[in-house]
């Protein structure tokens, strides 16, 4: 499992022409779900992110959670993540999770991370999406699960 992370000072999600969530000062996160990933990967996933010190102190450095800060959390699910481009110029996406697994471990994700407390929004699932954001910092993280 892969999560790009990004600070945001906002994040919103379109589908088709309305606005169907957004958040204020948090992270935006692109969930990418592979065809080996569990519950055990989405579990580590959360609990990761959650406590990733990437908000700034009051000396400005780099040292509060997301669940220190009280930030927001939008969770959208991207199989991108899991696009190969080495070979050719049509990316593979071979190791994306078929979307009927992708959605269970996606929804588990998004139900895991709401019970840490913290305001969680999730995209629309399989819709085509308009992302926004505005990157604090700017601050972009890759995260792997790896735990399988």
């Amino acid at each position: 499992m892969r999560a790009l992370i990004q600070r945001v000072t906002q994040a919103r999600v379109e589908v088709e022409g309305v606005i169907v969530v957004e958040i204020g000062s948090g992270m935006l996160v692109l969930l990418g779900i592979e065809q080996s990933d569990s519950v055990r990967d989405a579990d580590y996933l959360v609990n990761k992110i959650v406590d990733l010190r990437i908000f700034d102190d009051q000396d400005g450095k780099m040292n509060l959670s997301l669940r220190e800060t009280g930030g927001q959390l939008l969770i959208v699910s991207q199989f991108t993540l899991y696009g190969e481009c080495r070979k050719g110029r049509r990316p593979s996406f071979d190791r994306a999770a078929r979307p009927e697994a992708a959605r269970i471990l996606y929804d588990h994700f998004v139900t895991q991370a709401r019970t840490t407390g913290l305001t969680v929004q999730s995209g629309v699932f399989q819709a085509s999406m308009l992302v926004s954001l505005v990157n604090d910092g700017p601050v972009t993280l890759l995260c792997e699960s790896n735990v399988g």
